[in-house]
Formats: C-alpha cells, sequence, structure tokens
C-alpha cells in the first residue's frame, strides 16, 4: 500500500511512499488495565471532545469522533472507502485483507485547519492530481482518510467523484450521505471547479472599523478561517482601523473582535442568522475584466446543482494530469 501524509498542510510530494505501521499498541484482550492504560483511555476521550467541539462549532454541524474507538470506515464505492485515521498494525492488515492498495493520508497538524474551506479550495486540485495519478498507477481499492473522516477525507472523495468520476456534485453527496455521515465543503468544492476553469485571479478588497476608543481590532473568518486572526491597522489621522487584503473571487464571512468582543460591523454587509442565531458580515469579491461567457459559467458551477459537460469534465482531467506541483 502506498501513503501520502499531509497533503493539505504542505505541496503534495512528487511520487508516494511505503506506509509505515503505525505503533504497535497493546491489543491483548482479557489483561488487566493499568492506571497508565486507563490515563491513556481518557486522555484519548478528552482528546475526543475537544475535536468534536472544534468541528461543530468549525463546521456548523453536530459531528462526533471518538479517537479511543478505534479506526471506523465506509465504502462509497467498491473501489472507494472513506475513515478515520489508521491506528494499529492490525488496522493495516484489516485494509490490505478487503483489497486497499492506496491509502491515501490527509492528516495534519493542527488538525482545526481540517475546518478551513479556503485552505481547502485552493489546496485541492493539487491534491486530486496526486490521487488521480495514484489511484490509476495501484489500481484495486483505494482507502481515503484524515483523522476523523468526517471533513477533509469526505471533501476529496467527492471532488474526485466530481471531476474524474463522473458524478454530479448533488448526485456524489447524496452518494456519500447513504453511505456516511460527513460535512464536506460543498462550496470549496464548487469554487475550486470554477477557479479550474475560469482562472484563478484576485482582487483587493479594504474593511474599516470606525473607532478611536478602542485598544484592538481583528478579523476572524474572511480567508484564514474561525480558528485565525487578522489584526487590523490604526490610522491615527482617519481615527478608524483599517485591512486591506487580497481575495480570489466568492463570498466571504468575517466578524470583528473589538477588545476581544466579537461583533459586527453594522456598516457593512450582513448575513442572516443561522441555525444557532449567529450573524456575520460578508464580502462578495469580484474580479475585473471578467467576460460574459466566464462570469455566467462561474455562476453555474457555483449555484444550487453544478454539473460538468463532457468537454468541462475533459479539460478538468487534463488539467489534474499535467498539474505540476509549484
Amino acid at each position: 500500500m502506498n501513503c501520502l501524509q499531509n497533503l493539505l498542510k504542505e505541496p503534495p510530494i512528487v511520487g508516494s511512499r511505503s506506509m509505515r505501521r503505525p505503533s504497535p499498541l497493546n491489543l491483548a484482550s482479557g489483561a488487566s488495565t493499568s492506571s497508565a492504560e486507563s490515563g491513556a483511555v481518557e486522555a484519548g476521550t478528552e482528546k475526543s471532545d475537544t475535536y468534536s467541539t472544534n468541528m461543530t462549532q468549525a463546521m456548523g454541524a453536530v459531528l462526533t469522533y471518538r479517537h479511543e474507538l478505534g479506526m471506523n470506515y465506509n465504502f462509497i464505492r467498491p473501489d472507494l472507502i472513506v475513515g478515520s485515521c489508521l491506528q494499529s498494525p492490525l488496522d493495516v492488515d484489516k485494509l490490505r485483507n478487503i483489497g486497499v492498495k492506496t491509502v491515501f493520508c490527509l492528516q495534519q497538524d493542527p488538525d482545526l485547519e481540517d475546518f478551513d474551506a479556503f485552505d481547502l479550495r485552493l489546496r485541492l486540485p493539487a491534491v486530486i492530481s496526486k490521487l488521480h495519478k495514484l489511484v490509476n498507477h495501484n489500481g484495486g481499492v483505494t482507502y481515503i482518510h484524515c483523522t476523523a473522516g468526517l471533513g477533509r477525507a469526505p471533501a476529496v472523495t467527492l471532488a474526485y467523484m466530481f471531476w474524474i468520476l463522473g458524478y454530479s456534485l448533488n448526485e456524489g453527496h447524496q452518494l456519500l450521505q447513504s453511505k456516511r455521515a460527513c460535512f464536506p465543503k460543498l462550496e470549496a468544492i464548487k469554487l475550486a471547479t470554477a477557479d479550474i476553469l475560469t482562472g484563478l485571479s484576485k482582487n483587493s478588497i479594504t474593511l474599516k472599523w470606525e473607532s478611536d476608543s478602542c485598544s484592538s481590532v481583528e478579523i476572524s473568518g474572511l480567508d484564514v478561517g474561525w480558528g485565525q486572526i487578522i489584526p487590523l491597522t490604526y490610522n491615527k489621522e482617519k481615527r478608524a482601523w483599517y485591512l486591506e487584503r487580497e481575495l480570489p473571487e466568492g463570498r466571504y464571512e468575517y466578524k470583528y473582535i473589538v477588545d476581544g468582543k466579537w461583533v459586527c460591523n453594522d456598516n457593512e454587509k450582513k448575513t442572516k442568522a443561522n441555525a444557532d442565531g449567529h450573524v456575520n458580515n460578508y464580502v462578495q469579491v469580484s474580479r475585473d475584466g471578467t467576460s460574459d461567457e466566464e462570469r455566467e459559467l462561474r455562476e453555474r458551477l457555483t449555484g444550487q446543482n453544478p454539473d460538468l459537460t463532457k468537454e468541462e469534465r475533459l479539460m478538468i482531467r487534463e488539467y489534474l494530469e499535467q498539474y505540476v506541483e509549484r
């Protein structure tokens, strides 16, 4: 089996490498549980709770991962599996016995980046290019996993089904959800598709917080995700805080953090309240010089039920096959 690690954290490496077996665990049945083992189980449970909480907050859906219960997975197709991370040598043997030829590893540290839709959008072409080439080379069954198998792995699987295997995005999403409860970032896949077919360009935006009575103003969300912040710069002459940033075309939600308090800016566009009652600011970024044909194509690909024509799917396949890592 082959394994690629950290594909969503760093640029993919050329080629593949043999999968190393995880460090052996104490799997003996009937053995008494020592205080050290009990502590390890408690630590694992606490880690799972923290991860599940972060995942729920960032993804807007209640999803639970229990690392201490071991590897779990689901066949999406006879040749494609989505699951959680491998934890023991027995997991390697189990996958080999069901015909797995490639283990496609998307784990990263810190795992909170798992939920960053903007990062996923930018990295998907490189990741799917590597996956496509490996599947063609190795054949057999492919096992795609991240940490919990609920975010990155389903998103990569769905993009692969959409771009390579011929599914519409909704058809692939329904099949994926029927096999495994998960939360792939559909908007990231839509935008990545449009980026490939229309090009990825950026435009400059300026965000402003008018106040001279606060000591710090930051923004979370935007293109860095909800787990990170960007500080604004204070302009004494204008008595306001500013952020200038270049962003690819798309819609970005964000929120201000003023002296540690999360607030919306009433002078900027706001979303409707979500299921939890949260309201964010948002900005719609468009690029200059876009033709009517490109605009219509991007609108179709980022709409409610996007699909690809045979010509578009062929263009994407050729793009991925010729993709060169930067």
